[in-house]
């Protein structure tokens, strides 16, 4: 039996090397805080991405897809490891996987394909900035380009309050010239890792663009395509917030992102709406640069394109700005797959996670599955979007707060039990908390056994944006400073 092991293996690695020219690629393409404000998603009426409406339309969009965590590190933790949050324990900006007991040994994704013998090549952020530190970076990537800093002015350009204010609290029109934007930089990183990868080999290229994160900065003319006069706000309930459990507020207690008010009060809600149009498609021109550079190459045909966003972004809906929440605008992100093995002109509405990915593209490629990843393939509705689905999309923010998204509802149980509930077929803005209406327990009951069954404390060293909550004492505590309950939401 070993010797049959042994023979079995041996051929597949053999089979593996021998057919390594006729592997599909990976072109895999990261955006940073980008919300459904995309063509295709409908999620702003005005936005203008012909790039990824084009990628979309060659492949699949999945129209529900969601993060697993509302923060850079432990959503991209958790794609790239294919483990969810609440199992790891990652939920705020530090530490990273290499930091971590569980994660610290984890074969992740791009170490997946490094190890099959594809070249593999990083620009700008895939992992979250600083998050491989105490990891072997060459066993993630053959190379790294260009990380793409993002520029700064001399002085801020916004409006904001505060001689302290966080330096990535700022919009505009800067710099002069596209090609001193950072998105820019990566593009020509990535599409120079394309013209030099092996015709040999296969090949897993990642571009992490950079914006729209803050700070939204473009050059003029993507400004031009949104001039202020015309622009359309998105929608805001002024009493959004009465329907609320308290403890939503701590989720998001003292962020460097503004509040609406402070906006509104400074004159700057519709300056950044705009940046963040403008910004939204400068970088949908960068991924249009880098997709006709795998055209050029001729191996497009060969090339599985993968497009995704790490989570979404609030531009004054809930009264707010900024991630961290576990309503549709912080969770709901762009995910396209398009190439080999992917029917073209499909939308699918099925309930899909970035935790998805990986199984995803190992299925694709026809590597091995592996049983300890939490995600589960797309491929059924890659080739048929209606095909079903059984699972919802699950978002993780700090031990005990999930939010559970099906095709026609979200339900959200935080950690003090308290919840919130919503028909999104009917209230797409989430306006109206259905949680405490006897007429829907029976869904809540539903929706609840979704919740993890594994929820970790956060792991040793984690800092930014972390809530811890005692259900003995019931003290909330926001990043080691137990919260006043009885404040008002503090202004920045």
């Amino acid at each position: 039996m070993k010797l049959f092991s042994f023979c079995t293996a041996f051929l597949f690695v053999y089979a593996s090397i021998h057919a390594a020219d006729s592997r599909p690629n990976i072109l895999f393409i990261a955006i940073d805080d980008q919300n459904d404000w995309i063509g295709c998603m409908g999620g702003h009426p005005q936005v203008k991405t012909p790039s990824i409406d084009a990628l979309a339309k060659r492949g699949t969009l999945f129209a529900n897809a969601h993060c697993q965590a509302p923060l850079c590190n432990p959503s991209r933790s958790s794609l790239l490891t294919g483990l969810r949050p609440s199992t790891t324990g990652i939920c705020g900006l530090s530490p990273g996987i290499r930091e971590v007991e569980q994660t610290k040994s984890h074969i992740t994704l791009p170490q997946t394909f490094t190890s099959a013998g594809y070249f593999t090549s990083s620009s700008g952020k895939i992992y979250h900035d600083g998050s491989m530190r105490g990891g072997d970076q060459k066993a993630e990537f053959n190379e790294y380009g260009n990380r793409g800093p993002m520029p700064k002015p001399k002085k801020p350009i916004a409006n904001l309050p505060g001689s302290d204010r966080h330096p990535a609290m700022d919009w505009g029109v800067f710099p002069e010239k596209d090609e001193d934007n950072a998105d820019w930089k990566i593009a020509d990183s990535a599409i120079d890792a394309l013209k030099r990868a092996p015709a040999d080999k296969p090949f897993f290229i990642a571009a992490g663009f950079r914006l729209p994160h803050v700070p939204c900065f473009a050059s003029q003319k993507w400004f031009d395509l949104y001039p202020d006069a015309d622009l359309k706000m998105p929608p805001v309930k002024e009493d959004d917030r009465a329907d609320l459990p308290k403890f939503a507020d701590f989720l998001h207690w003292k962020l460097p992102e503004p509040r609406l008010s402070t906006l509104r009060a400074m004159g700057e809600w519709r300056p950044l709406v705009r940046a963040y149009l403008a910004c939204v498609s400068f970088m949908d021109s960068q991924v249009g640069r880098l997709i006709a550079q795998l055209e050029a190459s001729g191996r497009a045909e060969n090339t599985i394109i993968v497009l995704w966003g790490d989570h979404g972004w609030h531009l004054g809906e809930k009264l707010m700005t900024g991630k961290n929440t576990l309503w549709d605008r912080s969770t709901r992100v762009p995910l396209i797959f398009a190439g080999p093995g992917v029917k073209a002109g499909q939308v699918c509405n099925r309930p899909a996670e970035l935790l998805d990915i990986f199984p995803t593209l190992l299925a694709l490629t026809k590597m091995p599955a592996r049983s300890d990843l939490e995600g589960h393939s797309l491929v059924p509705q890659l080739q048929d979007a209606s095909a079903p689905r059984e699972w919802p999309a699950i978002t993780t923010h700090n031990k005990g707060n999930h939010g559970i998204r099906t095709e026609d509802w979200r339900y959200i149980h935080y950690a003090d039990g308290s919840e919130e509930l919503y028909d999104m077929k009917n209230d797409p803005n989430e306006w109206t908390n259905l949680a405490s209406d006897p007429k829907h327990a029976a869904k809540k009951t539903e929706l609840a056994k979704w919740l993890p069954k594994i929820d970790k404390d956060p792991v040793p060293g984690s800092k930014s944006r972390v809530l811890t909550y005692d259900p003995v004492t019931k003290e909330a505590v926001w990043e080691d400073k137990p919260i006043d309950k009885t404040a008002p939401l503090p202004e920045p």
